[in-house]
């Protein structure tokens, strides 16, 4: 499809460009539901409607809009999520984390699990999907982000028990697994100009990024039953910070896990038995 060629000359990648079209197709021909439908039809003309608005969504998408939020989905874990700009569009990366969070789970009969900034709920869904015997609660200070949380899990029929708590304050009761992906990103990165399609609240974290992490360590403990473990993403650079943070709470076991890439993506830390 021309349309297609041209997206991708004008420097939209070209994955990009075919998932957008996709949509655009979408809305007047539901046909178009895959890539091997583009191949097949690669010579098609493009219904005018459906041009335009493809290249309403190849503009957005130039300006750093998330393709997640223009397609209105997101795939992470094996679940497809509903996305918008009132919630962090999920990374892969983060799925690191959630395999770590399931290790955890998986030594337990019945996990209570709380996610902490639950925003779209990936995390915590991604959990309850895969251990259906936790018990897993997620909050969010953000009330439009626990909206699309709690469509997503009616969605996929995953039972999460969500609230608005600003991280720990007004959490009750002690869970066997805290997990977090908080903002952590310093306040004046060059990156954030990038990102700015996104809810800055999910995002920027103080001076250094890691204002949400100390807050989190720090009332986590009380939080927590005997042996229970806290779990947290955070930047590339930050895994030996939010370690230190983790030592010098009294955690134990205080590691990093890597991502696919190599980078040290999540920390985390165990209470003592008896602490």
């Amino acid at each position: 499809m021309q349309v297609l060629a041209a997206a991708t000359e004008a420097g939209l990648p070209r994955l990009d460009a075919q998932r957008l079209l996709l949509h655009a197709l979408g809305a007047v021909a539901p046909v178009a539901s895959s890539r091997a439908w583009l191949h097949a039809h690669g010579t098609d003309r493009v219904d005018p409607a459906a041009h335009q608005h493809f290249l309403a969504l190849c503009q957005r998408r130039a300006a750093n809009v998330p393709l997640a939020y223009l397609t209105g989905t997101r795939e992470f874990y094996g679940l497809t999520l509903a996305v918008d700009a009132r919630v962090l569009d999920p990374r892969p990366d983060t799925e690191t984390l959630v395999d770590w969070a399931l290790d955890v789970c998986r030594s337990h009969l019945r996990p209570r699990v709380l996610d902490l900034g639950c925003g779209s709920g990936a995390i915590a869904l991604a959990i309850k999907y895969e251990q259906p015997e936790a018990i897993v609660y997620a909050t969010d200070v953000s009330t439009d982000a626990l909206q699309v949380a709690r469509a997503n899990a009616t969605a996929l029929s995953l039972e999460v028990m969500f609230s608005e708590a600003d991280w720990l304050c007004g959490v009750h009761g002690a869970f066997e697994l805290i997990v977090s992906n908080p903002p952590y990103i310093a306040a004046g990165d060059p990156h954030l100009a990038a990102l700015e399609a996104e809810p800055i609240g999910a995002l920027v974290s103080g001076v250094d990024g890691l204002d949400a992490v100390r807050r989190i360590v720090l009332d986590a403990r009380a939080h927590l039953t005997a042996d229970g473990w806290l779990l947290m993403e955070h930047g590339h650079d930050q895994a030996a910070a939010v370690r230190a943070l983790l030592d010098s709470a009294g955690f134990a076991d205080v590691r990093s896990h890597r991502d696919l890439a190599g980078i040290e993506r999540c920390s985390g830390g165990r209470t003592q038995l008896g602490s």
